[in-house]
């Protein structure tokens, strides 16, 4: 037999091994599927919550304009947002972490197809090697460029630093809300004939005064000896 033509039982072991690597290789893709559908899912419900607390807040800002019943609903309301997209983000960074363990795992079988066959190894646009450098080639990240701004600016756009952002904004909303919470005094009826006195106007809802009687119930004659 020549020596030019591989024998019978290589051919099959060979075989095999692409099989069993092909199987391992799905198997992967199909969990990183899976960890991308959770990571969408949960910035969807995030993003659902937040959409539906901001439309609570704008009918009841519309009735209370803004005042103490708005501040009193918008702070526990904000803060249901804030602890939602805490344990969103906290999520996506594990699910990301995950995805870069997947993508070692592929980058490996790919090194084991160019070690069955290295011709091949020519038309892979991703990385064979399971570090750091080949991980990020497979994600489509080029760290070889020397664009170190670039990658700095990359952060904000992943789904995590994305949140990020947006649960700032919302914890800075919940402080503001609070602050002014803080800050506001109750008007004392000796303000407000002073006020009068003066011929001026108060702010809006500064007179606003609570527990109030119920229209109807009582009347008081402004002459005297006048019956209602």
């Amino acid at each position: 037999m020549s020596t030019e033509i591989p024998p019978v039982g290589r051919d099959a072991e060979a075989a095999a091994k692409l099989q069993i690597l092909a199987t391992e290789h799905w198997s992967l893709l199909a969990t990183r599927t899976l960890t991308y559908n959770e990571a969408l899912s949960r910035v969807t419900i995030f993003l659902a919550i937040l959409s539906g607390v901001l439309i609570a807040l704008a009918l009841v800002a519309q009735a209370d304009h803004f005042g103490a019943i708005f501040i009193s609903i918008a702070i526990p309301l904000l803060a249901l947002v804030l602890f939602a997209g805490l344990v969103t983000i906290s999520r996506l960074t594990v699910l990301n972490g995950d995805d870069y363990r997947w993508v070692i795992g592929m980058n490996r079988l790919r090194h084991a197809y160019v070690e069955l066959h290295p011709e091949l190894a020519q038309y892979f646009i991703t990385s064979p090697y399971d570090d750091l450098p080949g991980a990020l080639q497979t994600l489509g990240i080029d760290i070889t460029a020397g664009r170190r701004l670039g990658s700095i600016f990359h952060v904000p756009q992943t789904l995590p630093g994305m949140l990020t952002v947006i649960v700032a904004a919302v914890a800075s909303a919940i402080g503001a809300l609070a602050a002014l919470a803080i800050s506001l005094y109750p008007t004392t009826v000796e303000q407000v004939m002073a006020v009068a006195d003066r011929g001026h106007i108060m702010p809006p809802k500064s007179t606003w005064f609570e527990p109030k009687l119920l229209s109807g119930l009582f009347v008081h004659p402004f002459e005297a000896g006048r019956a209602p």
